[in-house]
């Protein structure tokens, strides 16, 4: 089947879906025009502004609070990847926060919604943005008084439904402004606590049943987590620090408890997995940004940050139940690994028209991975070792410890063009060179350089209708983490995942076309975004096999690829119905993908196929209530992971999150969530084969089903 056969049925099935839903979208907000609205509903440059009395009604305790009651506005913060690049679509007083742990996501809910004079909505391009590259800009501008002051306290507690266990979590953040220094400070002790129950049935490849296995996961989390940022401001200066330090160490258990069909109640072995895991991360980043008398800019950033995470595993098999001290410890993996960066960027912002702008940036940044892993088994003709947990060495994976060093080296160039008062064009052209060293078990080192350009057009037919169109040429970041061996705990047939120093970037050229419509009077935004992406080099599991006895997968470039799709977003007001303070979201994204599998040759997925949400929340703010609920569907089926020997087919499960919130005592919240409602379950299908997978031989079948049941959080917070 050609590339083309397979692509078009798909793509027309989803340009056809996609315009109904559209249309269904416009249809049923179009009716719902209500009084409330921006009070600048449309300012220069396409930007909509919520000035802070249009929030007064709904009594807000943080900024979160306030971007909830916008409709069309979601929020991924940071770029991601290595390096800070120019990416995001958040800003709090016109900047970026130069961070990546400490991102400005997180900080919106520490900042008290008394302190915001006014949200913008930025449909525009401009020079004068300190990110690009994102559909929609949100900045937060804070009040500029000569002295201010808050502190926001947030108690919580989650109780688990399915083993009965409370936790308490907490956070605290004060922030002040003295004139032209502010600063702003958080405590944090973040609930992660986790317990699931799931259950394995196992048949042969002629569906008889062998085997039944039960197995229950106990994660004892807290995530710990102190953070400041501090900013000064005088005349054309500008400077801000901010760091951050997290700490989340804590233990794993796994039990697995196996019965024979034929005995389903005795218990015929068991297994028991411990894990003690040591995880740290701190981080400082600053910027100083110098305003010119003639309105050009020059801007510094700089990131600093550590992060370690290791790992002891000790597995036990115990082949009589009923008798403990028969309990045998067969596996060991002490799994290290620390990563640091350490990143600056420049860059010069200046007009060169009225209508025209550049900015000129370089940006250098040092990426530094160290792993160890040591592996032990109860087998083998090695001395035991107390290094290996008194277990014998063993050695089963390629390169099990190294130290992997990128030096990133990329500059920019950006060019924004008003072409008349509807339309704008920004062209940018990025060139990346870097140098990849690898040394340990594998010592070697490579060179990599690309072009990057891009040009993203918009085009304002109305003041409410807007087209967007993308070309982007994109270079997907390596993980490291692929580069060596690393423990694979959550197959019990398999120790180790090999490691694949010979990996290079897949290579991306994405296009896309948005058409998005904000409905008068603020009832609502209707948005559709189609995009295809062409894909080189692209990632996927090789056969890494060195021992024909233990059959093993490794990352590694499979060839060509592509993925289209489209995204569909709605988000209106029920204002026809007598309801204005009531909105109501829904999306349906529908993807698919097309890649040639190493193992069989044939052509698979190599993403998941989308999702349909929906969203409601309800203000009744004469009694200072809301409520509401987000509903989360995937489409399941039609992707798998073809292993070297196994195949698997993922169910995600179908989520409901509700919730109730209420203000009391003037300016306390107490908000009831309810989380996985539905208690639905992730599932797993596995066909294990003997030998290799293109063999057909199928030796065992798994069908595994697990969840957490439902998480009640009840938190309660206020600002003064």
């Amino acid at each position: 089947m050609s590339s083309k056969e397979f692509i078009s049925p798909s793509l027309q099935g989803g340009f056809r879906i996609s315009a109904l839903c559209l249309a269904l979208f416009a249809s049923t907000s179009a009716s719902t025009l209500v009084s409330a609205q921006p009070e600048d509903a449309e300012g220069e440059d396409s930007t909509i502004v919520y000035e802070a009395s249009y929030f007064t009604d709904y009594n807000p305790v943080s900024v979160n609070d306030m971007i909830d009651r916008i409709p069309g506005v979601s929020i991924s913060g940071n770029s991601g990847g290595r390096g800070l690049g120019s990416g995001g679509d958040l800003l709090i007083n016109g900047q970026r926060l130069a961070g990546k742990d400490n991102s400005p996501r997180d900080q919106l809910s520490r900042i008290a919604a008394r302190e915001v004079e006014r949200i913008e909505i930025i449909r525009g391009t401009s020079g004068e943005l300190a990110v690009r590259g994102s559909g929609q800009v949100v900045n937060i501008v804070l009040q500029n008084t000569g002295t201010r002051a808050s502190t926001s306290v947030e108690v919580s507690s989650d109780l688990h439904r399915q083993d009965g266990t409370l936790q308490p979590g907490a956070s605290i953040s004060h922030s002040r402004q003295s004139g032209g220094l502010s600063m702003m400070f958080n405590l944090l002790a973040d609930p992660k606590y986790s317990y699931q129950e799931g259950t394995e049935y196992s048949t042969d490849g002629a569906l008889n049943p062998t085997q039944t296995m039960e197995q229950f996961y106990t994660r004892d989390r807290m995530n710990y987590q102190a953070s400041t940022t501090v900013g000064y401001r005088y005349d054309q200066h500008r400077m801000q620090v901010n760091a951050l330090y997290g700490m989340s160490d804590h233990p794993v258990d796994l039990e697995r408890h196996f019965y024979q069909p034929d005995m389903p109640a005795t218990m015929d072995r068991q297994e028991r997995e411990t894990n003690e895991y040591e995880q740290n991360n701190w981080e400082v980043g600053g910027d100083y940004e110098y305003s010119f008398a003639n309105g050009s800019r020059a801007l510094m950033l700089f990131v600093v940050n550590d992060q370690t995470d290791d790992r002891i595993f000790d597995r036990f098999n115990n082949d009589s139940p009923a008798n403990m001290a028969s309990e045998e410890k067969v596996m060991f993996i002490d799994s290290d690994e620390r990563t640091r960066e350490r990143i600056v960027q420049g860059n010069y912002n200046w007009s060169l028209s009225d209508y025209q702008d550049m900015q000129l940036g370089l940006e250098r940044a040092q990426t530094i991975l160290d792993t160890k892993l040591l592996l032990g088994k109860n087998t083998g003709d090695e001395a035991p070792s107390a290094e290996y947990g008194g277990l014998r060495p063993a050695f089963s994976a390629s390169n099990q410890g190294t130290t992997v060093e990128e030096m990133r080296y990329e500059g920019f160039a950006v060019h924004n063009w008003t072409l008349n008062d509807r339309m704008t064009l920004e062209s940018s052209l990025e060139y990346e060179t870097s140098e990849i060293t690898q040394s340990g078990e594998v010592t070697m080192a490579r060179e990599f350089s690309f072009w990057k350009p891009s040009i993203d057009y918009r085009f304002n037919i109305t003041s409410d209708l807007q087209l967007r169109a993308t070309i982007q040429r994109q270079i997907q970041q390596l993980s490291f983490d692929n580069f060596s061996a690393s423990a694979n705990t959550s197959d019990p047939d398999r120790d180790t995942d090999a490691g694949n120093p010979e990996l290079v970037p897949t290579k991306e050229t994405r296009y896309e076309l948005t058409l998005e419509y904000r409905l008068p009077e603020d009832a609502g935004v209707v948005s559709s975004r189609f995009f295809f992406r062409d894909l080189t080099d692209q990632i996927g599991l090789i056969d890494a096999t060195v021992e024909p006895e233990s059959p093993l997968s490794a990352s590694g470039n499979i060839g060509d690829a592509e993925r289209w799709g489209v995204y569909l977003d709605g988000s209106t007001r029920l204002g026809a119905i007598g309801a204005p303070d009531a909105l109501i979201s829904s999306s349906l994204y529908l993807f698919d993908s097309a890649v040639t599998n190493p193992f069989l040759g044939s052509t698979e997925r190599i993403n998941g196929r989308g999702r349909f949400s929906l969203g409601f929340r309800h203000d009744i703010t004469d009694w200072n209530l809301n409520y509401g609920f987000d509903y989360q569907k995937p489409f399941n089926g039609g992707e798998k992971e073809i292993e070297v020997s196994y195949i698997d087919w993922d169910r995600n499960p179908t989520s409901l999150t509700m919730f109730v919130s209420t203000v009391l005592f003037d300016d306390v919240t107490f908000r009831l969530e309810s989380n996985n409602t539905l208690d639905d379950d992730s599932c797993r299908y596995r066909q294990r084969y003997n030998g290799h997978v293109s063999s057909g031989d199928i030796s065992e079948i798994e069908n595994f089903c697990w969840g957490g049941g439902q998480k009640l959080a009840l938190k309660v917070r206020t600002t003064f």
